[in-house]
């Protein structure tokens, strides 16, 4: 849900971190770690998609990389996921990974290729220092997972998963999930919108009949999706 992805950590990138050094070697090498181990089978241009990621931020100053920039990339990237194993999350990126890590049936924004290749990294190739992402709306690593997020949410189908942290306050927000990936949906694809709010043993700040995610479900309800709402302790 978060430019999470964001999920990978889309988690706002510092100024005082510039991009991930030898950052070439890592996506390439994911790359072909993907196509081996995770998908076996798949047939990707592992050197090409490099060269149009460094190409759509090279040519651009950093603060000024959108994700029509990324266009081609993910044009050599193309995946299609079985339905109902999609899993969305916001705030619960400990969780969710050891949720779909047991449970194969789902797949993460995590587990496609795109994020798999970017997880965790920051790039502007300035490897002293990158602009915030609060500094500049077309910032190179938002406008990258806000295009996989998108591409993510419209593949979505069958019966679906949001895990959501209930023990936090604004468990559902307008950011990344709520603006991309929320507005993405089909609900001409998504039979269900399944929710399961997850609290730790503190105690549960928001359910399904409290705070934020009333919210959430209000906007599904008036897009016509059919909803579950599940509240369990972690």
């Amino acid at each position: 849900f978060d430019i999470i992805v964001p999920q990978l950590c889309l988690c706002p990138v510092q100024a005082t971190f510039g991009t991930t050094p030898n950052i070439k070697h890592i996506v390439i090498g994911r790359c072909f770690t993907y196509t081996t181990l995770v998908q076996p089978g798949l047939r990707y241009d592992c050197e090409e998609i490099w060269r149009q990621f460094e190409k759509a931020v090279v040519q651009h100053a950093s603060c000024n990389v959108t994700e029509e920039h990324y266009c081609e990339m993910f044009n050599m990237m193309p995946q299609v996921w079985p339905c109902d194993r999609f899993l969305f999350w916001s705030k619960t990126r400990m969780l969710v990974h050891s949720y779909a890590a047991v449970f194969r049936h789902f797949w993460t924004l995590e587990d496609t290729l795109v994020g798999f290749l970017f997880n965790d990294l920051i790039w502007c190739f300035n490897f002293n220092s990158c602009p915030a992402w609060s500094t500049c709306r077309t910032h190179p690593v938002y406008s990258l997972w806000k295009r996989a997020s998108q591409n993510f949410a419209e593949m979505a189908c069958g019966n679906i998963t949001v895990l959501l942290n209930g023990s936090i306050t604004n468990a559902f927000n307008r950011k990344m999930f709520g603006s991309v990936e929320l507005d993405s949906l089909n609900p001409q694809r998504v039979n269900y919108v399944n929710i399961k709010v997850v609290t730790s043993p503190e105690g549960p700040h928001e359910s399904c009949s409290q705070g934020s995610i009333v919210e959430l479900i209000q906007i599904l309800w008036s897009r016509g999706f059919r909803w579950t709402c599940t509240d369990s302790d972690l």
